[in-house]
C-alpha cells in the first residue's frame, strides 16, 4: 500500500515511476506544501480569498512596499522610496531599477519592471478605458470594498522609474492599503501579448510576477507546481521548485505529513496538534494573528432584518462551550469585532453572551414566538480564525433547537460557497478575516462598508450610512487619538446592530519537517516561502 501511495504521488507531482527516486528528488530540488484548498485565481487583484492568497501572492508577486511584521513601518519593496505631498493627495514612488519578470513558456520578457507596468497595474481598478478593466466583470473585491478604486483619481509616469498617484482626497489608511498582498505589480507588455493573442483571460490565470517563484502548471485538487526564479531581483532563491499539494481533508494533510509526503502543513487542527508535538522530526509553529471568527446574518433577507430576531440569535448560543470544542483553548473570546492587539481595540462591555430565555423573549416581541427555519452556512476549510466550522455550525444548531429554531447546516466546495455567499444567497454564515495590514480600517472596510456590499465581499448583506461616515471620518485624519474615537464609535455601532457576532479571534499553527528552515508566521498578510531551504 505504501508503494503504491508513494507511486501514485510521483505520477502527480513529477511523473516518474520510481517512488524512492521522487522523494530523493523532492529532498534535493523542491518543497512540497499541503494547502487546504484550490486557488480562485492567480492574480491577487481579483479574490480576498485566504486560502488563494496564501497559494499565489508573495510566492508570485511582489508589491511597491510591504509592512514590517515586527515594527508596523513600511519598507521598500519594488519602489526604493516615496514621498506623499503636504496635503496627502499625491504620493510619488521611485521604483527600483533592474527587476526581471518572469520568463516562462508561455512569455518572454524584452524589458525590466518600469513605471508603464505600475501604471497598467492600478489603472486596471479603476479606468474603464484600461483593457483589462472588465476582464473577469470588473471585480477587484478587495480595493471596492475599501474604496481605493474611488479614490485614485490617476496614476502618472513621471519618468521611467517614477510613478505619481493623484488621489480625490487624503486618506491614512492609502500606503497600508498598497503594501498588501492584492496590490500586486502585474507586466504590462504580458498583457499587451495577450492582447495581441486574443486571449486576455489568461492574464490571470497564466500568471506572470516579480516573485521568487514562476508558475509551471496547475492541476485542479491535485497540486499547483512553481519553479525557482533565477533572476529574482531580492535574494537567491535556495528551493528549485515550490509545489502546493491541494489535500482539501485536513485529516489528510496530517497523515501526508506524517509520512513525509508533505513539508509543511497548512492549519493542522488543535485536536492533531498532540500527535505533531510528539513527534521529533516535526516542529509546530504557533503565532498570533490578527483575524476574527464571526456568524453574520444576511441582513436583507426576513426575519434577519428584523434586529429583535439577531439579538435573540446572538443570545442563543454558549460561545463559551464553543471556545472548548472548537478551539480547545488556543483562542480568544472576542469582546469586539477588533481583535485586543489591535491599537484601535475597545472591549464591548454589552456583547451578548448566553441567555436562552432573553433569546425567546426577543423571538416572542420580534412576532415568532414559535421560531422559524433557516439555513447556517459552514465554511468547508479549516482556517486560523475558524478551525472548525463543521462542529462549530452543529453546536450553534443544537442551541438555536432549544429555543425553536430549526438550522439547516449548509456547506460547499470552497470555491462555490465562496461565490455564492457573495450573491447573497445564504441566511448566515460562519466565516472570518484575517488582517491584511495593521491598519484596523482593514477590519471595517472590507467586511461591512456600503461599498463592501455592492463588490459582493459583505457577508452580512449590510449597509449603514451612519457606521460608513465614521470609517470615512477615521479615514480623514492622521490623528491616531482622533481616529480611534471614530472606531471606538464603529465597534459599539456593531454590537448595537448586530449584522454579524463576534466569536473569536483564532491562533495560527503551521506543521514543518524539522530539516525545513525559513518560513515565519505572520501577524498579518499571507505566507512567503521565497527563503525556504531544507538543511
Amino acid at each position: 500500500m505504501r508503494n503504491l501511495v508513494l507511486g501514485a504521488l510521483c505520477t502527480y507531482l513529477l511523473g516518474c515511476v520510481d517512488a524512492s527516486q521522487q522523494q530523493a528528488n523532492e529532498k534535493s530540488q523542491g518543497l512540497v506544501y499541503c494547502a487546504e484548498a484550490n486557488p480562485v485565481s492567480f492574480n491577487p487583484q481579483v479574490t480576498t480569498t485566504g486560502s488563494t492568497i496564501d497559494l499565489i501572492a508573495s510566492q508570485l508577486y511582489d508589491t511597491l512596499i510591504s509592512i514590517d511584521p515586527e515594527t508596523a513601518e513600511f519598507k521598500p519593496e519594488l519602489a526604493t522610496s516615496w514621498a506623499v505631498s503636504d496635503e496627502g493627495k499625491s504620493i510619488t514612488f521611485t521604483l527600483r531599477q533592474g527587476v526581471a519578470f518572469h520568463s516562462t513558456d508561455y512569455f518572454r520578457p524584452s524589458r525590466t519592471l518600469n513605471a508603464d507596468d505600475v501604471v497598467f497595474s492600478f489603472s486596471r481598478l479603476f479606468d474603464v478605458y484600461n483593457p483589462y478593466h472588465f476582464v473577469g466583470d470588473a471585480e477587484y473585491p478587495y480595493f471596492q470594498s475599501v474604496g481605493i478604486d474611488q479614490l485614485i483619481r490617476k496614476v502618472v509616469k513621471v519618468d521611467e522609474y517614477t510613478v505619481r498617484f493623484e488621489l480625490f482626497n487624503a486618506e491614512s489608511s492609502f500606503l497600508s492599503n498598497i503594501a498588501t498582498d492584492f496590490a500586486v505589480i502585474l507586466s504590462q507588455e504580458y498583457a499587451q501579448q495577450l492582447i495581441a493573442q486574443k486571449n486576455k483571460p489568461a492574464f490571470d490565470n497564466l500568471p506572470i510576477g516579480t516573485g521568487p517563484y514562476k508558475y509551471k502548471n496547475f492541476l485542479r485538487d491535485n497540486l499547483i507546481r512553481y519553479h525557482r526564479n533565477e533572476q529574482y531581483w531580492k535574494y537567491a532563491v535556495p528551493m528549485q521548485q515550490l509545489v502546493f499539494d491541494i489535500t482539501t481533508n485536513g485529516t489528510s494533510r496530517i497523515a501526508k505529513m506524517l509520512t513525509k509526503e508533505c513539508d509543511i502543513t497548512a492549519h493542522p487542527s488543535a485536536t492533531q496538534l498532540s500527535v505533531l508535538k510528539d513527534r521529533e522530526d516535526i516542529r509546530v509553529d504557533k503565532a498570533a494573528n490578527l483575524n476574527i471568527g464571526y456568524w453574520a446574518f444576511n441582513t436583507e433577507r426576513p426575519p434577519f432584518d428584523s434586529l429583535l430576531v439577531r439579538k435573540a440569535l446572538a443570545h442563543s448560543v454558549d460561545f463559551d462551550k464553543i471556545m472548548q470544542a472548537v478551539y480547545y483553548g488556543n483562542g480568544i473570546l472576542a469582546r469586539s469585532h477588533l481583535p485586543p492587539s489591535s491599537w484601535a481595540f475597545q472591549a464591548q462591555d454589552n456583547i451578548p453572551r448566553y441567555n436562552p430565555e432573553l433569546a425567546k423573549q426577543f423571538l416572542k416581541e420580534a412576532g415568532y414566538e414559535n421560531g422559524f427555519n433557516m439555513t447556517l452556512w459552514a465554511m468547508p476549510v479549516s482556517r486560523i480564525y475558524n478551525p472548525n466550522a463543521r462542529k462549530m455550525a452543529e453546536l450553534i444548531q443544537s442551541d438555536l433547537k432549544a429555543i425553536g429554531i430549526s438550522a439547516q447546516i449548509i456547506e460547499y466546495e470552497w470555491n462555490t460557497f465562496v461565490e455564492r455567499i457573495g450573491k447573497h444567497e445564504h441566511d448566515s454564515v460562519l466565516l472570518g478575516w484575517a488582517a491584511d495590514t495593521p491598519d484596523p480600517d482593514n477590519f471595517f472596510s472590507p467586511l461591512l462598508s456600503c461599498t463592501a456590499t455592492f463588490s459582493g465581499k459583505n457577508p452580512a448583506n449590510w449597509c449603514h450610512p451612519e457606521f460608513d461616515l465614521l470609517l470615512t471620518q477615521a479615514l480623514d485624519t492622521t490623528d491616531i487619538a482622533l481616529r480611534k474615537t471614530y472606531y471606538y464609535q464603529a465597534q459599539q455601532m456593531l454590537i448595537d446592530q448586530l449584522p454579524l457576532i463576534p466569536i473569536a479571534h483564532g491562533v495560527r499553527f503551521q506543521a514543518t519537517s524539522n530539516d525545513v528552515t525559513g518560513v515565519t508566521l505572520r501577524p498579518f498578510g499571507g505566507i512567503s516561502l521565497g527563503q525556504v531551504r531544507r538543511n
